[in-house]
């Protein structure tokens, strides 16, 4: 069984596909262990309470610097012991210290096709404000490992979504989600627990 720690900042659509992939089988032998909100309004949480899952906020607020808060943080996931910590809709740059205990076992989603605009800064409805600011006619989502950089780690999936010449940022953000990262998150999550995703030299290799 693979545990997952969801980690999250707002709404938890994302966390909501993971929970729905998991009940229709989609996501086989997972379950979630714990969300983690650093927003102790985020719905994501009343999500989680919904559903059974323990949901508990750390905020970055409650402590007198960013060091003690990612020892808190850190400690908090380590103490529901997960295989696989989840970053779905998380805002919190994610410290060395999580990424070297749990290295190529943290997940993100990213709302663009990586390597383009992606990077810091690159969040949210930026991305979009952005994907429609160049003109680009394609964008999507991307599912990558967490390394040290910001969205530079071994990428595992990836979809791409049409951009249409009336969309704002907003209708372009529901699309992606609805047409990529509810699709590709919670595969990437079967996949990985199915023993298929293995990283080689840097590059996510995928077993058929």
């Amino acid at each position: 069984m693979l545990k997952l720690a969801v980690l999250v900042s707002g709404g938890g659509t994302n966390l909501q596909a993971i929970m729905d992939a998991i009940e229709d089988g989609t996501i086989t032998d997972t379950e979630i262990s714990v969300v983690i909100s650093n927003n102790p309004n985020a719905y994501a949480l009343e999500r989680a309470r919904k559903n059974g899952i323990d949901g508990i906020c750390i905020s970055p607020k409650a402590y007198e610097t960013r060091e003690q808060f990612n020892e808190a943080l850190l400690a908090g996931i380590q103490s529901y012991q997960p295989d696989l910590v989840v970053l779905a809709g998380c805002l919190v740059v994610i410290p060395k210290i999580m990424v070297d205990a749990y290295p190529n076992r943290i997940l993100n989603i990213h709302p663009a096709l990586i390597p383009a605009f992606c990077g810091t800064g690159y969040y949210g409805l930026k991305v979009h404000e952005a994907v429609l600011a160049r003109g680009a006619k394609i964008t999507g989502a991307t599912v990558h490992f967490v390394d040290d950089g910001t969205d530079t780690g071994p990428i595992i999936l990836q979809k791409a979504v049409e951009v249409h010449q009336d969309d704002t940022p907003e209708v372009l953000q529901q699309r992606v989600m609805q047409e990529a990262e509810w699709v590709i998150l919670p595969k990437a999550i079967d996949l990985i627990a199915k023993g298929k995703v293995q990283v080689e030299g840097g590059l996510v290799r995928i077993q058929e």
